[in-house]
Order: structure tokens, then C-alpha cells, then sequence
């Protein structure tokens, strides 16, 4: 069977096997190389339910066939890779389709970048934007539940999806959101495909609901497993299926538009930057900070701050402006180095308000509530709100200095994106830099403080014999003590083929066996990106590290 010849009878959009393409969608921003059979951009959603439909059909007929959705290729865990069928939406799937006073709809294709600038024009944001946020799209968003400086006062994607149109393995369109009882019990009386997806997840969690609702990590950010627990809500009387569409990194079908809740932003901020010689008082500190209400309380480490330092001269370059008022800002940060040596740890909390003095005021009340715990502490509020970009351009692009000036070794996102409850972190993080120290690799380590996420991105030489047997080992030690403190293995990127390995081992086999039989009561035939959140093994994720991609 020529596949492509096959599609392209009933299919409107492009179909592409060249051997360019094929290599440009074989990697994202993850360790992996996974080559394709085939690259469609498909013009519509008619393109994507017939599409849907030949490979359901295909797949009762005994070849099978499977589709994984791609947007812009921004994620760090391999989940968009595929040996099947990439199925592109930022050609064609795009559109803005309306904003209103409080919402809009959209089509996953979109860039955030594009969204973001249509809906600041009418004083509106969608807050759960990633790091990747010029590069990631609001489809991504949705297929991974993102999160990112924000989340702390605003949550994360899952918060923000009021609607979705998702096409499911039986090749049509449907409309979930947010069900009450009685239309629960409406849409369980369908005779359609649609009606046996409900009455069998309403069953699963009904039938299972104490073991789901223990099986939920004890962090305010996790996008590892499915996501089941959010489901049925007893207290209001709802039953949503978004909750579990959202994060599910399109296993349960292909989202083809959807409605974001809006909000608006407060246009002036102010920061509070804290620097700590140690990790002792980091609880107490985080649980006073917190009870100040910054809008996002993030942090990087010691190993960042000498970056920094390293590769001044370039941050200067960053700038835009003076680069006399930056070194100015930074120096009291300089004379504090000179003085008592270099933080282990730089907190920054962002204040914003709807005025420049009250998000000024915000920060120096803050300062002075820790001034009384904590008079020797050292800290200081910024004067501007270009001088607390400053300080997050460090925390933003020192990795990528030391990235780009490393000669031989190359990013290896990895155990990139745990969380655990922000108070455990002074007994936990000594425990992680411990682990890490072992293997005597070049790392940063930077985070959201506030949720207790951290992002630890090695840098390794992928030409080493031994990088299977590291990752494999660094990575079963790091989540062996995340399983400890009942966190999660991922608070934002996802498990993709990197964390779906480990799955089973962060829920047990009872829940990992409920998050098969979900994949199985929405794709029965394993259409939509298979090996991904269930059915992966370490061998093959292994086995498809990208040994040639370039820093």
C-alpha cells in the first residue's frame, strides 16, 4: 500500500514523504529522533474527521495506521514524534474565530505569540502561558495542560478551557464542556460513540473514585498522567471531560477548537528580589511570601547567577537600552558577591497592580513583613518595571549562554520538570543536589519557587557511551525521591516518550491500569499517538536518542 497516494484520494490538504520534511518533523525541542512514514497538513476538519476515519478503517482491516498531532514543535519530552503519521496543524488549522468580553475562540494551529497580541487589543490575556511562549501554540497549550511564571496566582491551561471541539476515533466532531447530572445522564442514553465514551467513563470513575481521587499528587502543578481526578465533581454536580482532554497530549483524540476563558492584566509590576545563603529558612520564607499574594514567585540557582556573571557582557547585549542603567541595577547584586559570596538561592516575586505606587507598595510590604523574621536577610525592591525584566532576562537566558558557548555537549532535558510542595523544599532540594552532584554534570537549575517546580536541564555529550545508562540511572533516583514526596515526575512538559516509561511507577499499577482502560474506552484501536502517556518502555525511548542534532 502507498500510503501517501492513499490519502491523497480523499484528502485536501498537502501530503508530504520528502526526505527534508520527514527529518524536520522526526525532532522537537526533546533528546529524540523519531523519523515519520509521513507528514499532512490537513486544510480542515473535514480533512482530519476523514483522516480519522481511513485509519479506524485501516485498522479493522489489520493495518494499522496512527496519527500525532503537531503544532510547533516546542516540547521538550518527544511527545509530537511519531514512526506513523505527523498530522501538522499550523498551515492550515489557525484561526482566530472570535473574542469577546471575557473569552475566545480559537484553532489549535494558532501561536500563542498571535493570540496573545489579538487578545492584549482588547485588554485581555490567557495567563497560562509556558517559557516557549513565542514559539509554542494554544494547541500545545491544551495537549499538555502548560504552565509557566503566571500559574502561581492564575493556574494552569486546564483552568482556562471552557470548551472543546475534539474529533474522536469514530471519525466525528463533538463538543465537550462542563455536563450537570441530568445532562450526564442525557448524553450516557446515546446510542453514539459519543454516548459510550460517557457511560463508560462515568462508570470507571465512579466504580474507582476513591483510589482516583488518592492517586492525585500533592502539588499545584502536574501534567503527568491522565488526568481523571478532575473529572466528576460531586460538591457542584458536574461531570467535564475537558478535564481529561486537557494534558492528555493528544492519546484521546484531535482538538480542533477551542474556548479559552479570558482574563485582564494588571499593567504595572514591581519585584522583590531575595537572595539566599542558604536553604534552611526557605519554607517559612515561601509560606510568608506567599500569604503577600505576588502574581509569580520564581527562583534560579547558584549555578545560574555564575552563568550570569560569566556571560555579563552578553546579557548587556540582550538589553535593549542602556547598558550603563543594567550594570548600575546589578550592583549592589556585585558588591553583595564581593562581600559574602554567591546566593545558593535568587528568588524573585513579582507584584503587579493596576497602578505603578501600588504595585511599588505591594513589594516594600513585603520586603518589611520578612524584614522581621529575617533582618539579616538579604533582598531589595526594584526601581522600575524594566529593571525587573532584567533580572528575569537572567533567569531566562543564562542556560541558553552556557548552552550555546559549551562546546561538544548539548541540552538533555531529562528530569526537566519536577514538582513537589513548596514547603518540602528545604528538606527535599539538599536531597536533589545530592543525587545531581553524583554524576558530576553541567546543569542549571531554575524555577517557579511558589508551586515547587523546578527545571533541571543538563548539558551532555551525546557521543558518550554511557548517556543511556545516566539518564536511566539519574532519572530513576530523581523520581524515586519525588515518589517520596508525593510529587509529580512533571508539573508542565508532559510525560511524552521521556517520563511515560516511569508512569506506572508514580501511580501504581491499579491507577496506571485505569489510564489504560481510558486510552481504550476513547482510541480502541490506538490511533492517536500511541506510546505516549501509556504503552512506552525506556528501551525505545532509549533507543531513539537523537545522537546528531546540534546544540
Amino acid at each position: 500500500m502507498d500510503l501517501a497516494e492513499d490519502i491523497r484520494k480523499f484528502f485536501k490538504g498537502e501530503v508530504d514523504d520528502t526526505a527534508a520534511v520527514l527529518d524536520t518533523y522526526s525532532r522537537d525541542a526533546s533528546v529524540f529522533c523519531v523519523q515519520p512514514q509521513l507528514v499532512v497538513f490537513p486544510k480542515d476538519v473535514e480533512d482530519i474527521k476523514k483522516l480519522v476515519a481511513y485509519a479506524g478503517a485501516a485498522a479493522k482491516h489489520g493495518t494499522h495506521i496512527s496519527l500525532t498531532a503537531r503544532a510547533g514543535g516546542s516540547d521538550m519530552s518527544g511527545g509530537p514524534l511519531t514512526e506513523s503519521v505527523v498530522v501538522e496543524f499550523t498551515k492550515y488549522i489557525h484561526d482566530l474565530k472570535e473574542i469577546k468580553d471575557d473569552y475566545a475562540v480559537v484553532e489549535p494551529g494558532m501561536y500563542y505569540r498571535d493570540f496573545e497580541k489579538k487578545t492584549l487589543e482588547a485588554g485581555l490575556i490567557m495567563p497560562s502561558y509556558p517559557a516557549s511562549r513565542e514559539l509554542c501554540t494554544v494547541g500545545g497549550m491544551v495537549s499538555n495542560n502548560s504552565g509557566g511564571e503566571k500559574t502561581l496566582s492564575y493556574g494552569k491551561t486546564e483552568r482556562y478551557v471552557e470548551e472543546l471541539n475534539v474529533v474522536l476515533s469514530d471519525g466525528n466532531e463533538y463538543i465537550f464542556h462542563a455536563l450537570s447530572e441530568q445532562e450526564l445522564a442525557e448524553k450516557k442514553q446515546l446510542g453514539t460513540f459519543e454516548g459510550e465514551v460517557y457511560r463508560k467513563m462515568s462508570a470507571l470513575i465512579e466504580e474507582n473514585r476513591e483510589v482516583i481521587t488518592a492517586a492525585k499528587p500533592q502539588v499545584t502543578k502536574n501534567s503527568s498522567g491522565y488526568f481523571l481526578w478532575n473529572v466528576s465533581d460531586p460538591a457542584v454536580g458536574t461531570f467535564d471531560l475537558i478535564k481529561l482532554i486537557v494534558g492528555s497530549q493528544g492519546t484521546l483524540g484531535f482538538v480542533t477548537k477551542i474556548k479559552f476563558k479570558l482574563v485582564r492584566p494588571k499593567p504595572f509590576s514591581r519585584m522583590l528580589v531575595i537572595f539566599l545563603k542558604d536553604l534552611s529558612p526557605l519554607a517559612d520564607l515561601t509560606r510568608q511570601m506567599l500569604a503577600c499574594k505576588p502574581e509569580s514567585f520564581e527562583s534560579y540557582d547558584d549555578n545560574t547567577f555564575r552563568i550570569a556573571i560569566r556571560f555579563f557582557p552578553e546579557i548587556l547585549e540582550r538589553i535593549k537600552g542602556s547598558i550603563f542603567r543594567l550594570a548600575l541595577s546589578l550592583l549592589p547584586e556585585a558588591w553583595m558577591v564581593l562581600r559574602g559570596g554567591i546566593p545558593k538561592l535568587v528568588l524573585l516575586a513579582e507584584f503587579t497592580a493596576n497602578t505603578r505606587e501600588e504595585a511599588d507598595a505591594q513589594a516594600r510590604a513585603a520586603e518589611q513583613q520578612l524584614k522581621k523574621t529575617y533582618p539579616s536577610l538579604k533582598m531589595r525592591v526594584t526601581r522600575s518595571d524594566e529593571e525587573g525584566q532584567e533580572f528575569w532576562l537572567i533567569r531566562r537566558e543564562s542556560f541558553n549562554l552556557l548552552r550555546h558557548h559549551v562546546r561538544g555537549l548539548r541540552t538533555a532535558p531529562f528530569i526537566d520538570d519536577l514538582s513537589v510542595r513548596a514547603d518540602l523544599l528545604p528538606e527535599f532540594l539538599p536531597k536533589l543536589y545530592e543525587i545531581l552532584g553524583r554524576y558530576k554534570l553541567l546543569y542549571t537549575v531554575a524555577g517557579h519557587v511558589g508551586d515547587g517546580n523546578f527545571h533541571i536541564i543538563p548539558l551532555m555529550d551525546f557521543s558518550d557511551p554511557k548517556i543511556k545508562e545516566i539518564i536511566t540511572n539519574l532519572s530513576k533516583e530523581v523520581y524515586s525521591l519525588v515518589a517520596q514526596y508525593k510529587g509529580s515526575i512533571t508539573g508542565e512538559h508532559n510525560d511524552g516518550l521521556i517520563r511515560t516509561p516511569f508512569v506506572k511507577e508514580e501511580f501504581g499499577e491499579k491507577v496506571y491500569n485505569l489510564f489504560e482502560q481510558t486510552k481504550k474506552i476513547f482510541d480502541p484501536d490506538g490511533i492517536f499517538n500511541p506510546g505516549k502517556k501509556v504503552g512506552a518502555t525506556l528501551e525505545y525511548a532509549l533507543a531513539h536518542l537523537d545522537t546528531e542534532k546540534k546544540s
